[in-house]
């Protein structure tokens, strides 16, 4: 990845945040890596190496800075539509994929060969794999240290190393000190079971109305709650449940700063990188909205619609399973009734929190239900819905028994669409606001959504769906934001609150003509 030095030089000369978490500075004087608005006062420019990754950094042997933090540097998805398979890598990689295994595996689950994804890791981050899976690791024990009263003994687990000695000779290599001289004041450690509050950065500007707004409309009972600016959700990994809440850091108590807070609730403490991942991921806290906005600023009218929404993100999902069964509930229904029987079917099938000593937010009292449960159910008694969608919903279930990564971000686009499609009641449309939400592709894109279709209309009338593939054309590779920017300009819609979509679809006689609509 080229980085022009002068340019870098000029924007650490003058703290411009916009660049912080697109470079970092190496200084050659010092052993230290910055973020471009690190305090520090600043070295001269044949002083410093310019690297595109804290990965790149670490691995040319350069020290993390206690001062500017480097672990509180917003993660940026640069490498979006320029090197996809690197975007696929680093969801696995986030999520502790690289603690347990190794990298023929990541390749294998990518598709490609071992050496040609150490090859696009080098080209586009500056660092191996595995030197950006070691980064993730040291740089979230650093916040946990500093931001957190948990043993040393749970942030070696909960930062993913597998022993207590590894991760003190990590922090001992890169800081030169043990790990509790980097906590920020002595004192008693957190109990067990306890509460882990941490601030996860991102780009602004982050249009925190649209998104809690979106959230709040599709949220399941018993499952997921917004009151106020917090959103509220049951999560669950394997056997283990818990809960979490996110609110902005303002909100928490904390700074005005470029974050939200989560407060997660969970027994496994090394789950947490991913369980943070998927916080990352339904906020979509990768993004770089300068970048975006830019691109689809290009088209007259999204540059409209951009100005009027700045910071404007896709909303995620916790869980591709649930947002896929919740989509196929949703068909040609409104949003408000497909929320009533989605939390119907989390009534019936879903598994209730276990009691605690610190009892759950108000509201959450199920985690969703799993694929086996539903598809061993009898869904026509719970629900009352036609048979062609009970149907859809037992064909989903069993799809994502038989294969597990079926909601799971790991293939491009095209070829996820198209396994999606496979499975009986999933249309192009559903499949691609899957792949929006759930396998985070910036790219997908529902092109014959009458939402869209309405938000691009003129006097002389609607485009055709062939015409706004065209156009959109000309979007690539960030889609997705534009199609959010679209629907939050519907006019026959509230604002972010339903895409009123209706997609006629070639399906099986047992199955809805039409896959996508007005609940999802």
């Amino acid at each position: 990845m080229h980085l022009d030095r002068e340019a870098c030089y000029r924007a650490m000369l003058t703290r411009d945040a916009r660049f912080d978490g697109r470079f970092f500075t190496c200084v050659r004087t010092t052993g230290i890596y910055c973020r471009p608005i690190c305090p520090a006062r600043v070295p001269k420019l044949e002083h410093v190496v310019f690297l595109p990754s804290a990965a790149a950094a670490q691995a040319a042997g350069y020290r993390s800075c206690l001062r500017c933090r480097p672990e509180t540097s917003p993660e940026l998805a640069a490498w979006h539509g320029t090197a996809s398979t690197v975007a696929r890598g680093m969801a696995p990689i986030a999520a502790g994929a690289l603690n347990p295994a190794d990298v023929d595996s990541l390749a294998r689950r990518l598709g490609i060969g071992e050496r040609q994804l150490r090859r696009l890791f080098a080209q586009h981050l500056g660092a191996s794999p595995k030197a950006v899976a070691q980064t993730r690791r040291v740089l979230l024990a650093k916040q946990l240290i500093t931001d957190t009263t948990l043993p040393m003994t749970e942030v070696a687990l909960a930062s993913g190393f597998g022993s207590v000695r590894r991760f003190n000779a990590a922090i001992r290599t890169l800081y030169g000190r043990p790990p509790r001289s980097l906590r920020r004041a002595a004192g008693p450690d957190a109990p067990a079971g306890s509460a882990i509050t941490l601030t996860l950065p991102y780009k602004s500007p982050y249009d925190w109305p649209g998104m809690i707004g979106f959230l709040a409309t599709r949220a399941i009972p018993g499952v997921e709650r917004v009151t106020g600016d917090a959103y509220a959700r049951t999560i669950a990994l394997g056997e283990a449940t818990g809960t979490l809440v996110v609110r902005p850091a303002a909100q928490a108590g904390g700074s005005a700063g470029h974050g939200l807070v989560a407060t997660i609730r969970f027994p496994d403490i090394a789950a947490l990188p991913a369980i943070v991942a998927r916080i990352r991921r339904i906020f979509d806290l990768g993004a770089d909205p300068g970048v975006i906005a830019a691109h689809l600023s290009e088209d007259p009218h999204l540059a409209r619609l951009v100005a009027a929404r700045p910071g404007l993100r896709v909303p995620g999902a916790w869980d591709g399973f649930e947002l896929a069964m919740r989509a196929v509930l949703g068909q040609q229904i409104s949003v408000a009734a497909a929320t009533r029987l989605a939390g119907t079917l989390v009534a019936a099938l879903g598994t209730p929190l276990p009691a605690s000593a610190e009892p759950a937010p108000p509201g959450l009292t199920h985690v969703f239900p799993s694929a086996a449960r539903i598809a061993a159910a009898d869904l026509a008694a719970t629900l009352g819905m036609p048979r062609a969608r009970i149907a859809a919903l037992h064909a989903v279930a069993e799809a994502a028994l038989a294969d597990p990564g079926l909601f799971e971000p790991g293939r491009d686009l095209e070829a996820a669409v198209a396994r999606l499609c496979a499975v009986r009641g999933i249309g192009a449309w559903t499949a691609h606001y899957i792949a929006m939400r759930a396998l985070r592709e910036p790219d997908a894109f529902p092109t014959a959504d009458i939402g869209l279709l309405r938000a691009l209309a003129t006097p002389a009338g609607r485009p055709t769906p062939a015409a706004l593939q065209l156009r959109a054309a000309g979007w690539r590779p960030w889609r997705a934001y534009a199609a959010l920017h679209l629907w939050a300009a519907d006019p026959g819609a509230p604002v972010l609150a339903q895409e009123r979509s209706h997609e006629t679809v070639a399906r099986s006689p047992a199955v809805p003509a039409r896959d996508a609509a007005a609940g999802l």
